[in-house]
């Protein structure tokens, strides 16, 4: 029984490591040079988060950490530091994750929000505090936007697809 939780949870982390990396192989791949787009939603952060709040213990803090140093390194962006926002926000929902199961689904939604807003301010904050070079506030903004408005698409096809689907609990407590 205790090798097939262990099983199940090494399956899950490896699932959301190899989902993580189409996506972030999905952002580099240039589908359009040259041209200005609006900036489209973090599709990993939201995956992130939805893991987390869905299946707690099949996401290790590690598999996180490194993940998203993985894309820190990738997307030229300040080493560690959005790998070290998202694990705080990653931990942060998983202490929350048994009080927000029952709530619903919209509570859930704002409060996610809430904490990518603060995230991306975090992040802002940080980079604006050390002269490092700040992308536009708009171009933050629509980005923050973007990604709110894909975090229900994202948890609808978690659900139906990975049979990641909210408010069920998780059995195996016996390997905290």
């Amino acid at each position: 029984m205790i090798e097939q939780v262990r099983r199940q949870r090494s399956l899950g982390t490896a699932l959301f490591l190899a989902l993580f990396l189409a996506i972030l192989f999905w952002r580099l791949v240039p589908l359009m040079p040259g041209r200005v787009v609006w900036p489209g939603p973090d599709l990993a952060l939201c995956l992130t988060l939805i893991w987390v709040l869905r299946r707690p213990r099949q996401l290790p803090v590690l598999a996180i950490g490194l993940a998203f140093l993985v894309e820190d390194l990738l997307l030229m962006r300040p080493v560690g530091l959005w790998a070290a926002l998202m694990v705080l926000g990653s931990e942060a929902a998983r202490k929350r994750e048994a009080a927000w199961r029952e709530l619903p689904f919209m509570v859930e939604w704002l409060r996610v929000a809430i904490l990518i807003a603060m995230l991306m301010a975090a992040n802002r904050f940080v980079q604006v505090l050390f002269f490092l070079p700040v992308p536009s506030l708009g171009q933050v903004i629509l980005q923050y936007i973007a990604t709110i408005a894909a975090y229900p698409v994202i948890s609808g096809l978690a659900g139906w697809l990975l049979n990641l689907p909210r408010n069920r609990v998780e059995t195996d407590t016996r390997l905290r």
